[in-house]
This record gives C-alpha cells, structure tokens and sequence, in this order.
C-alpha cells in the first residue's frame, strides 16, 4: 500500500506482538529494533511501505504505568490513519488478513474511509484521499 501517517509514538504491552501486527498484518518495514542496556529501554520504530519516512514509535511504558497508559488508549480515540491511493484494493486485502473493521466503507466530503483496530484498541481510517485535498498528493503518484 502507499500509504502516509502521522509521527506518533504508541504504547504497547508486548513487542513482538506488535511488531508482528504491525509488519506481518500491515505489512509495515521494521525500521528500528535497538535495545539500551545501560537505560533498560527498547526502542522499535516501524514505517508503512513507500511512506518516504514517516514511523511509528512503539514505546513501552514503565510497569507501575504500563496499565494506565494502555487503559486510558483503549478507551479514547487515537486519531491515526492509513491513506491509500487504491482504496478497495486495500480494504479487500485487509479483510483477507482477518483484519476487523469496525465501520465499514463510507463516503465521506474528504473521501472514502473506513476503520478498523489495531491489536491495542487503537483505531486507524483507512482513507482514500479525494483529488483536491491537501493529503491527496502525499499518499498518490497520480499527479
């Protein structure tokens, strides 16, 4: 998929789960996988294919924190996207991941979007851009 998100850092209980999701499911790259023994810290950065350098920071929180910081995700919206320039083509293949949505194709004054969530509660659009939007030209090669 060519595809654009915004800079964001998530909270995540589990590395390789994520990093699994995020590269098996999404078909993310793994960018970053560095582990700071003198700090105790892990730092896993990965980007949506073709997205000319835009990542996702997956960060874990200290344990005494790690509930909170997840609970209060899980429970409010998380605005993250993925545009695409071939929306149904993606959505379809999406769907063949086992990838759930949880509001399916709608046309919007923006677009065409559609959501689903990630293995954390966070919800992502799935959005195709109309031509004249200012996302439009980041996530298309059309003009």
């Amino acid at each position: 998929m060519k595809q654009s998100i915004v800079h964001i850092a998530l909270v995540v209980e589990d590395y390789d789960d994520a990093i699994d999701f995020y590269t098996k499911k999404l078909h993310f790259e793994l960018i970053e996988d560095t582990y700071q023994k003198e700090q105790d810290k892990r730092w896993v950065v990965v980007s949506p294919p073709n997205s000319l350098g835009t990542t996702l920071l997956l960060a874990k929180a200290s344990k005494e924190r790690q509930f909170d910081f997840i609970g209060n995700q899980a429970g409010g919206r998380v605005f993250l996207f993925l545009g695409t320039d071939d929306f149904y083509r993606d959505y379809q293949e999406m769907k063949e991941l086992d990838i759930k949505f949880v509001r399916e194709p709608k046309v919007q004054e923006y677009g065409i979007v559609a959501v689903f969530k990630d293995l954390y509660g966070n919800l992502w659009d799935l959005v195709q851009f109309n031509q004249g939007h200012p996302m439009y030209k980041r996530v298309s090669n059309k003009d």
